[in-house]
């Protein structure tokens, strides 16, 4: 602490007055730094404040700006104080609500330091005096410089042609004090007004919370100052781009610069063309590379046309070739299921090699026919549920019928066979004039339903199966007496024919009675 002392005497006739005055004012050495938090040491005794050793601490307040906050408003900017045997620890994150940032520059690198001015207000009481005695101090803090150096990110995309290609840069990030003044390209030099002429899109950015701001710029590789290479032996062409950003420190107008070389490579052909076609059971998708030497890699959904998927499903031509896939395939997504149909979906990605940016993207859905339920003449029924494009956290396997204790009879990551009979696993039927129906419902259990929507957001899953049987049907037999003359005949003969008859125990006929049965009475 810095302690000035003064005394004033008054003289009058026989009669002098002496008033002594104490200022005590906090030093830099009390403030301790790091990258994220201020840390202020005020001494809990001070010494020329106080008369005696003795004494009680009442108030302990902080405020910012000369205004006391409350205990909310302190949380509300994670503002902390502590008050020990010793001191009174004041914390304050580096760049909380109540200071702000200022921009330096020092040897052409960009600095920023963080300001604030605490206050804290003392109300003490001291046992010899027996007076109340108030101290408020504020103590103007500012950080030591710490270095910001400035970064372009390049959100150049690299999926079109070089005559539609973009350079798309952004730097920053800066503080509100900094401004673009012009940018130095190998052949010219540019302000802001200029580049914006010249069609470069130079615009300012803000942040959510309106303190950093960053500047993005936009050149279109068809422009003179970017410059072009060609390797004919790679097929591709490089394209970069060499810029020095020339700025400014309000208000003290100290300039700085930063310069930054960016590169993009694009492949050097024209763009494949891709189409596709489905017949009952696959997609047909043709890439027509034109003549020229396939410089893409193919992503068939989720996976890489490698050598051992290329066996199964590529055929080649002599400037094209085809993938034929099962609409089945793990690659390709169920995005709906009907009663007699599945719609299936392929997407194929023809990307960059070298940056895995997408140069076409193709997708191809199509229905196919497929019979999901069948049902038996001996009251039995199967159903196949299969796994959708909007359910992605299903499990089949712990799918059931309406009956939860019906599962399934056999089930993978993307489908589920049922095998039941219409009087069983909570299976309903109805007459509807001359027809029996019957219906079930597939889905997952009630507490596995609740349990997955309390941790996902995906849809419920629900298929209904049906089954219809007519109730009354007359079937015609056609036989005739005699035979033709070009079927075979067997010759006559003699032997021992066994027959051998069983009773079923089931409408099934799945289970069948054994020969201790007998006789089965009824």
């Amino acid at each position: 602490m810095r302690v000035l002392s003064t005394s004033t005497f008054f003289e009058q006739k026989w009669l002098v007055t002496r008033v002594d005055a104490t200022a005590v004012c906090p030093t830099p050495g009390a403030v301790a730094f790091t990258p994220e938090v201020i840390t202020w040491y005020m001494p809990k005794h001070i010494d020329p404040l106080f008369s005696s050793d003795s004494f009680t601490m009442l108030e302990v307040y902080m405020g910012i700006d000369a205004k006391r906050l409350d205990t909310e408003e302190m949380a509300a900017r994670n503002y902390s104080v502590l008050v020990t045997e010793a001191h009174i620890i004041v914390e304050i994150p580096v760049g909380a609500v109540g200071g702000y940032f200022k921009s330096h520059i020092q040897d052409d690198q960009y600095f920023v330091t963080y300001t604030i001015e605490p206050m804290l207000e003392l109300l003490w009481i001291e046992e010899v005096a027996h007076e109340d005695t108030g101290y408020k101090v504020l103590f103007p803090i500012t950080t030591p410089p710490m270095a910001r150096p400035p970064q372009v990110r390049n959100y150049t995309p690299l999926d079109t042609v070089p005559e539609q290609a973009v350079f798309v840069l952004e730097l920053g990030t800066f503080n509100l004090d900094v401004e673009l003044l012009n940018i130095t390209f190998p052949t010219m030099v540019l302000t802001v007004a200029e580049c914006n002429a010249r069609g470069f899109n130079v615009q300012e950015q803000r942040s959510l919370d309106n303190t950093l701001k960053s500047f993005r710029m936009e050149v279109p590789f068809s422009d003179p100052v970017v410059f072009k290479e060609r390797r004919a032996e790679q097929g591709v062409t490089t394209f970069t781009l060499q810029l020095i950003y020339g700025l400014v420190v309000f208000p003290e107008y100290a300039p700085f610069a930063h310069s930054a070389v960016v590169d993009a490579v694009l492949l050097d052909i024209v763009p494949p063309s891709v189409t596709g076609n489905c017949d009952q059971e696959n997609f047909h998708i043709t890439v027509d590379y034109r003549n020229q030497d396939p410089f893409f890699v193919v992503l068939v959904g989720k996976r890489l046309l490698n050598h051992e998927l290329a066996q199964q499903y590529l055929t080649e031509g002599d400037a094209d070739f085809t993938i034929t896939l099962p609409f089945s395939s793990p690659d390709a997504v169920f995005e709906s299921v009907h009663s007699s149909s599945v719609r299936s979906r392929l997407d194929v990605a023809l990307l960059n090699p070298y940056n895995n940016m997408t140069i076409k993207y193709f997708s191809l859905a199509c229905s196919f026919l497929k019979t999901l339920t069948e049902c038996f003449s001996n009251g039995t029924m199967t159903a196949l549920a299969v796994k959708v494009e909007s359910a992605p956290s299903l499990n089949p396997g712990q799918l059931t019928l309406s009956n939860p204790a019906c599962g399934p009879t056999y089930s993978d990551d993307r489908f589920a066979y049922f095998h039941f009979t219409v009087n069983s696993c909570g299976t309903t039927g109805k007459f509807i004039n001359n027809v029996m129906l019957y219906e079930n419902e597939i889905s997952l259990p009630d507490e596995l339903e609740v349990k997955l929507n309390g941790t996902t957001s995906s849809e419920e899953y629900q298929l209904k199966v049906s089954c219809y049987y007519v109730v009354n049907i007359t079937r015609t037999l056609v036989f005739l007496t005699r035979p033709r003359d070009n079927e075979p005949f067997a010759e006559t003969g003699t032997g021992r024919l066994m027959v051998r008859m069983r009773l079923a125990q089931d409408a099934s006929y799945n289970t069948f009675h054994k020969e201790e049965d007998y006789p089965v009475v009824r």
